[in-house]
């Protein structure tokens, strides 16, 4: 009698956060290896793996933290390599593979739609296609054109080839959010874009990439589809639409106050406005920085902080928390206060899972953060307990800004800053859900019972 043999259970398809958490680990990977190569560096010799990956998770996960200097490490195929980084990392591994198959006429199944909604973070499923092609033709076309702006300025300063170059790198950096630089061979390593702080056009076209960066595919989306009609887009635009230039110009207004005896003390009151303007949009994940972070004052640092924490849109090349969950967060705070049970935008109501999710995004934030400064301040003791949350924040929000300390840092703090970075560009609650249990389903509830709060 012949046993029959049962056939192997079928493991689930993974989830869309592991396969987009799994394509960036696969980024990361080839681009460290590309960078530990003799031709990646200036001086042509192999680059430490732990400088690679370090600078690798930076660029794909467009933060901008280096533990050497961008223009003085790195040969023109190294920069390269970092170029083609920080623009997969910003656009999507997603997005980029769903590039790879229109351009090959290969059918996008619904399988890769569910995967591309979830990396582009969009309502609906519906027209995703459609949405990834306007993201990359709108993204080529931005980039292109703050180049050719940059170009103005860099190719009369170091000449045509190299400020063509120069050109396109930073409006990369700056559109993807990334705060990758290349100055370091013309004003001093690690100087960002400190020496044109007093420049319009280097100032404006970098805070316009940025902001336009940090919008969100899906609003570019609807704004084309409604042809600018506010009334007729959807509520996530308006509500970004409306955010956008209150994020910008409130703490703008704050820099210019605090500052003014401290990082922006002697300057002229043109130059002062250009720098709090700066100083308001890069804290949210641009990393490029016009006057010195470590110069900033108690207050000025403060307000960074949360800036990085707020970051930019959901959907977009920014990271942090997001304004709209931020927002969320107020608007209960806003309606508890007032006793009421709905929470109401624009005569629409919120629904109640938006809330739980918005809390739990910040909190994670939070927790990820205060937990990493405590690690490493217990393992270097002798680091300023503000650089370090600075530092932290910036990693995990995918900033890029820093006091200096980057460099300053161990081998054991590194690789807390590369995990804060990687998480960050995943987003908390999805690198949360990765790596916490998955429930087993139960019909049973618990009884229900109440303790004190607040």
């Amino acid at each position: 009698m012949h046993r029959r043999n049962k056939p192997f259970p079928k493991h689930p398809p993974m989830s869309a956060q592991g396969v987009i958490a799994l394509g960036f680990a696969a980024i990361i990977a080839l681009v460290t290896l590309l960078l530990m190569l003799p031709a990646s560096s200036r001086a042509g010799t192999w680059t430490d793996p732990l400088t690679a990956l370090f600078t690798a998770t930076s660029a794909v996960c467009v933060t901008g933290l280096v533990v050497v200097d961008t223009a003085t490490h790195w040969s023109v195929f190294g920069r390269c390599v970092l170029l083609a980084g920080i623009q997969i990392g910003g656009l999507g591994v997603m997005t980029v593979i769903a590039l790879a198959a229109m351009m090959m006429n290969r059918r996008i199944g619904l399988r890769q739609r569910t995967l591309l909604v979830e990396s582009v973070a969009t309502l609906h499923i519906g027209g995703i296609v459609r949405l990834v092609r306007r993201a990359l033709y709108g993204t080529l076309l931005l980039e292109l054109g703050g180049a050719l702006l940059l170009a103005l300025r860099f190719v009369p300063l170091l000449g045509p080839g190299r400020g063509v170059f120069y050109a396109v790198f930073h409006a990369v950096s700056a559109f993807c959010n990334a705060g990758f630089d290349l100055m370091g061979t013309v004003t001093g390593p690690f100087s960002s874009l400190e020496s044109f702080v007093s420049d319009p056009l280097v100032n404006l076209v970098a805070v316009s990439l940025i902001l336009l960066g940090g919008l969100g595919f899906f609003v570019w989306d609807d704004l084309i589809e409604n042809k600018f009609r506010f009334r007729r887009l959807q509520l996530h635009t308006r509500v970004v639409l409306v955010i956008t230039p209150v994020i910008v110009l409130v703490p703008a207004c704050l820099f210019y106050v605090f500052e003014a005896g401290a990082s922006m003390a002697g300057m002229d009151t043109g130059t002062r406005m250009l720098a709090s303007l700066f100083s308001a949009v890069t804290p949210r994940t641009a990393g490029f920085d016009t006057v010195p972070t470590g110069e900033l004052s108690p207050a000025g640092s403060l307000l960074t902080v949360l800036l990085m924490l707020t970051g930019g849109n959901p959907g977009s090349t920014a990271g942090g928390a997001k304004t709209t969950t931020m927002l969320v967060l107020l608007l209960l705070a806003v309606s508890i206060l007032r006793r009421e049970e709905d929470i109401r935008l624009f005569g629409r109501r919120l629904p109640e899972d938006l809330m739980r999710r918005a809390c739990s995004i910040v909190i994670i934030y939070v927790s990820l953060a205060m937990l990493s400064t405590l690690a490493i301040c217990a393992a270097q003791p002798e680091l300023a307990l503000q650089d370090v949350i600075i530092e932290v924040f910036s990693a995990i929000n995918t900033v890029g800004m820093s006091t200096g300390l980057t460099r300053e840092l161990g081998t054991f703090a590194r690789l807390i800053i590369i995990l804060l970075m990687y998480a960050g560009r995943l987003g908390s609650l999805t690198f949360a859900l990765l790596i916490a249990r998955h429930p087993s389903p139960s019909p049973l509830r618990c009884p229900q019972e109440r303790i004190l709060i607040g």
